[in-house]
């Protein structure tokens, strides 16, 4: 079987040795398998992600020396995939419509006191996954907006037991409910994170998915969707972060230094390559 590898960027602002480290990674592993290695645009996000961003992304990664196959699948181009996917789930009878603002549902979690808290922080705490059929379509019917949930419980149930490979850690036992129920789809948006990328390693054929340990967690969940959608799963190799002199991972918001001021330093791309962890 071929193995197929991508690096899936958000084009928010630009990249930086933690985002030259993951590409590479992946490239390498295709590469070294004789395999093939995909560039995927995930732009879901129409409040933050820019074309310029997309252009130069798409500069600073050829100038490192990756090569990737086009057209290049840009996520904003193909969101009746994703409406298809949602079907399909509410079809099972595992999601229903949360009608909360984010406020709302901090101050909710906040009046629960210690509530229950997974990877990521404290879990939603599921108040309108107890509304009923009626209360939901009065809603609906109203106009008022709401995003679509995974009921994690249910589809856990439905799902049965499950486990995922990953190459550095070995064989895992599926646990999604540690991340509480999650959203599939946002108020402006028919996806979300989680639903985009497993609907797009299915149809992109991904066989192995290389990616941070910041995202392991969110594979507990990426496993349940692949089983309720019928897709394929793929091997999962979770890398190591590169961090600042603080301990702390590379980030945007941070204000990370990017390839591109690397470029206009003058360093040139096997630097970068070695700066990032890749000398070969």
């Amino acid at each position: 079987m071929t193995t197929i590898t991508r690096f899936a960027p958000s084009p928010t602002g630009l990249l930086h040795l933690g985002h030259a480290h993951s590409a590479l990674f992946g490239w390498t592993a295709a590469r070294d398998r004789g395999g093939l290695f995909l560039l995927r645009i995930e732009d879901i996000d129409p409040g933050r992600c820019r074309l310029e961003f997309e252009r130069q992304l798409m500069e600073d990664l050829s100038w490192l020396g990756l090569t990737w196959p086009t057209p290049v699948r840009r996520q904003s181009d193909h969101l009746d995939d994703y409406r298809a996917a949602l079907d399909r789930l509410a079809g099972l009878g595992v999601t229903y419509p949360c009608f909360c603002t984010r406020k709302e549902i901090e101050e909710e979690i906040a009046r629960a006191g210690h509530a229950p808290h997974g990877p990521d922080g404290a879990l939603y705490p599921g108040t309108c996954r107890q509304l009923t059929n009626a209360e939901r379509s009065e809603r609906m019917a109203a106009g008022q907006a709401f995003a679509v949930w995974l009921d994690v419980s249910r589809a856990g149930t439905l799902a049965g037991p499950l486990t995922w490979h990953d190459q550095a850690a070995g064989w895992v036992d599926a646990t999604p409910e540690i991340l509480g129920d999650v959203v599939l789809a946002r108020k402006d948006v028919p996806t979300s994170y989680h639903l985009s990328v497993t609907v797009d390693d299915a149809l992109q054929g991904v066989t192995l998915v290389t990616r941070g340990k910041d995202l392991f967690h969110a594979t507990h969940l990426h496993r349940l969707l692949q089983a309720l959608l019928g897709y394929p799963t793929p091997d999962y190799h979770h890398h190591d972060l590169l961090t600042n002199d603080r301990g702390e991972r590379l980030a945007k918001r941070d204000k990370a230094v990017s390839l591109r001021a690397l470029r206009e330093t003058g360093k040139t791309p096997a630097e970068v390559r070695a700066m990032a962890g890749f000398g070969n």
